[in-house]
């Protein structure tokens, strides 16, 4: 029997983030369609999540560096009206800053973090709408709202997923349809150890472990908010930063430049 919850697509699910979201999910009876390149790894995770939660678990081997490969992934999302869930998360991490970057790396992480994940997060929201029911979860980042502390592209990459949450939000407005950006901090997961990183440096008080991050995702999605940052204590600074920031509306497009340019050049 089909859950009456639906089916959860998760994209980078083999581990990670990811993994921890289709656990999560299937905890709370939800059927799962599980996405990522490693076949083998998927297979195990759906015949776990199988036999501990008597949940239905498929899988879909797909590297989203492939158009083609994006538009399978696409086409089951739109076609299958049991699915009612995205978690739109995959995604690779930086290698070295921009300076000593390798451009076709940079290239493979905009197919991945934005092209891919701007084609199924829109599919979604156009499926979900016209179906009456769905959530669509984008995983960002926090330094989407901090550019200068971590790599260009990659911050850059995150930035587009919170605004492409924002817009989206604003469209589906007069619709069932939920949708949330969660912005993690550094997490634990294998995202450092591909790029040849490690957590050594850095301080352990600023690393989250990756079950309290779903966790606390899925608890701010249950809360209704837009943007979760799990790490934020005082949630009035993100609403006084969303407040500034549409405070600046009014001023974004007038016909005349502000005063200060208008001395002769």
């Amino acid at each position: 029997m089909s859950s009456t919850l639906g089916t959860a697509l998760v994209t980078g699910a083999s581990s990670g983030i990811g993994a921890t979201y289709a656990r999560k999910l299937a905890e709370r009876g939800h059927d799962l369609l599980l996405v990522a390149r490693d076949e083998e790894r998927l297979a195990a995770l759906a015949a776990e999540l199988k036999d501990a939660h008597g949940i239905a678990a498929d899988i879909l081997k797909a590297d989203l560096t492939l158009p083609a490969d994006v538009k399978r992934v696409e086409e089951r999302l739109r076609a299958d009206q049991a699915i009612s869930v995205l978690v739109n998360n995959a995604g690779i991490g930086p290698n070295g800053v921009l300076l000593d970057g390798d451009i076709d790396y940079l290239d493979r992480m905009i197919a991945i973090n934005v092209t891919a994940a701007n084609r199924l997060a829109v599919a979604a929201a156009q499926a979900f709408a016209q179906r009456g029911r769905g959530t669509i979860i984008n995983i960002a980042s926090v330094v989407a709202l901090a550019p200068e502390i971590f790599n260009g592209t990659y911050s850059a990459s995150k930035a587009f997923i919170l605004a492409l949450t924002q817009s989206l939000a604003h469209e589906l407005r007069e619709t069932p349809v939920r949708i949330q950006a969660v912005l993690p901090g550094l997490t634990r997961t294998e995202i450092f150890d591909r790029v040849g990183s490690s957590f050594d440096h850095i301080d352990p008080e600023s690393v989250m472990d990756v079950e309290d991050l779903v966790r606390s995702a899925l608890v701010g999605l249950d809360q209704g908010e837009l943007v979760t940052v799990p790490s934020l204590e005082d949630a009035s600074l993100l609403a006084q930063f969303g407040a500034a920031r549409q405070n600046l509306g009014p001023h974004l497009s007038k016909r005349v430049p502000a005063s200060r340019y208008t001395t002769k050049a």
